[in-house]
């Protein structure tokens, strides 16, 4: 053999070695595995997995592995720190007020109220994001927020005074108008806060606190059903551009599918929950009296009017579209 011939061989069994390189993605969430938006997540990853041939894994890191919070993802998504991230919108309203739309008390009764406040609001949140480096690849809703605590909440003088943990500036102001002691803090932090009686009730979705298993600190859920806000998942712009054509196309398809299943869970996830938590001993009051409600409208009223007019042009056209449907 000559040493051309060797050669020839000696590269050609090199190529044939020659591993295959996945493009991984790292997917960071604050989130449990067993929560509709680490459901939602987890389809994801394995939709694109099918869909690219393995081509490009996406690894999901639940319960804020990473040691990220849905506050820091947007930052660290745009830097290209992780490649992508499932967020909840209601952290991200210091960055445009925009994101503060899914989580208006008492503004979207029903999933297709919600539907159709996203689809309305998706070209804004999609410009945001772009022009932050990244990209939004769907979103998908919470179950409608209550009130968890050591007893039911069915006047405003059942709050008065009550630390109750809220997410966001509109909670907040709800929760202060209508007599509670509001604290902000984020979802992570929420157990170690009951542990300490550092707060004495939680505003959040049924399956939040069903994911934490939130019977081992409270006894009570009442269903005020307070605003079913949104979850984001996002992508790197620059990981995004890696990909070729046909990944890129793929990973869409996936995200496409990954978001009808994500508002498809939220049809039963509500009545699991309640069952979940009074098979755990728990007492679910699932409807409040309606001067209750109505007072906990009136007490979200100032900030949903300050928010308009605060957000402007953009706010008025999705509001105004969104009454006339």
């Amino acid at each position: 053999m000559t040493i051309k011939t060797l050669l020839g061989t000696v590269a050609g069994l090199g190529l044939a070695a020659a591993p295959a390189f996945a493009t991984t993605w790292d997917l960071s969430s604050e989130y449990p595995a067993g929560s509709l938006q680490g459901q939602t997540a987890d389809f994801f990853a394995k939709a694109v997995a099918e869909k690219t041939g393995g081509d490009v894994e996406v690894t999901v890191h639940h319960g804020a592995a990473l040691g990220y919070k849905s506050v820091d993802h947007f930052d660290a998504v745009g830097d290209g720190a992780l490649q992508a991230a499932s967020s909840a919108f209601v952290f991200w309203t210091g960055i445009d007020p925009i994101f503060q739309l899914s989580s208006l008390p008492f503004l979207a009764p029903t999933s297709e109220d919600v539907h159709d406040l996203y689809e309305l609001a998706k070209p804004e949140y999609e410009k945001v994001l772009e022009d932050n480096n990244q990209m939004l690849l769907l979103a998908t809703p919470w179950p409608s927020s209550g009130l968890w605590g050591n007893t039911a909440f069915t006047s405003t003088a059942d709050l008065e005074g009550v630390k109750v943990r809220t997410y966001d500036v509109a909670s907040t102001e709800t929760m202060k108008n209508a007599g509670a002691f509001p604290i902000q803090i984020s979802w992570a932090d929420v157990p170690a806060q009951l542990s300490t009686n550092a707060i004495d009730a939680v505003l959040t979705s049924p399956n939040g606190g069903v994911g934490v298993q939130m019977w081992e600190l409270q006894s009570n859920f009442t269903n005020v059903n307070y605003a079913s806000s949104l979850q984001a998942i996002h992508l790197n712009l620059d990981a995004w551009d890696d990909l070729t054509e046909e990944q890129q196309t793929a990973v869409m398809d996936a995200a496409a599918e990954a978001e009808d299943f994500g508002w498809g869970l939220l049809a039963d996830a509500t009545a699991k929950d309640f069952d979940t938590m009074r098979e755990n001993g728990m007492t679910v009051t699932e409807d409040i009296p309606a001067d209750f409600s109505q007072a906990l409208t009136a007490a979200a009223q100032p900030f949903i009017d300050q928010w308009i007019a605060d957000t402007g042009d953009r706010a008025q056209s999705i509001m105004e579209t969104y009454e006339n449907r």
